[in-house]
């Protein structure tokens, strides 16, 4: 029998490395995982939905990234690449604030992907949450016109599902967003 030794980084070099890495990689408690590619579904899903928060809050104190910004969660030991991320918070939005990854966003949203949705249901969704921040966490299907918004509440996080031809709420930023809109020229039909 082999044995080979799994190498785990602290935060700091996983920070250094990525800033140097041609490839994109999550970070979870001292193990690197490469990110994988995406489809062009997924990619007009992912620029919808983040030119439509874009639009929305243009002018306002808060900010909108798309693919390549980290989400730091210090309570899970994890960064992770959402595939749209939207922060209001003055420790994300200052000018001396890190450049390459978010502390306290408001929304996030995760395009669902066959390789990737049970990482979007369960681990991240567990380490997003953990966010003091977080207000809304949009999961949207690339297979069906089908979101699921899970919203923070005083009683804890409720779900709302939309479908067709429903008006998706981001009450966080007080956008109402046609499902047609976010679902346009993806290829994915009501």
């Amino acid at each position: 029998m082999q044995h080979a030794l799994v190498e785990t980084l602290d935060e700091a070099a996983y920070l250094e490395a990525e800033r140097e890495a041609g490839v994109k990689h999550e970070y979870v408690a001292g193990e690197v995982f490469a990110m994988a590619g995406a489809s062009k579904t997924h990619g007009t899903l992912a620029l919808n939905a983040a030119f439509a928060l874009r639009a929305h809050l243009r002018g306002r104190a808060c900010r909108t990234w798309m693919a390549d910004m980290k989400v730091r969660v210090a309570a899970a030991s994890a960064y992770y690449y959402p595939d749209v991320v939207v922060s209001c918070d003055a420790r994300d939005l200052a000018a001396d604030a890190p450049q390459d990854y978010l502390e306290a966003p408001r929304i996030i949203v995760e395009v669902l992907s066959p390789a990737t949705e049970a990482i979007d249901r369960r681990e991240k969704w567990l380490a997003y949450r953990r966010l003091a921040s977080l207000q809304e966490y949009v999961l949207i299907d690339q297979a069906r016109c089908w979101v699921e918004v899970y919203r923070r509440t005083p009683s804890g996080w409720a779900q709302d599902i939309y479908t067709d031809s429903e008006v998706v709420e981001l009450a966080s930023v007080g956008l109402a967003l046609p499902i047609a809109e976010l679902y346009a020229d993806s290829g994915v039909v009501a």
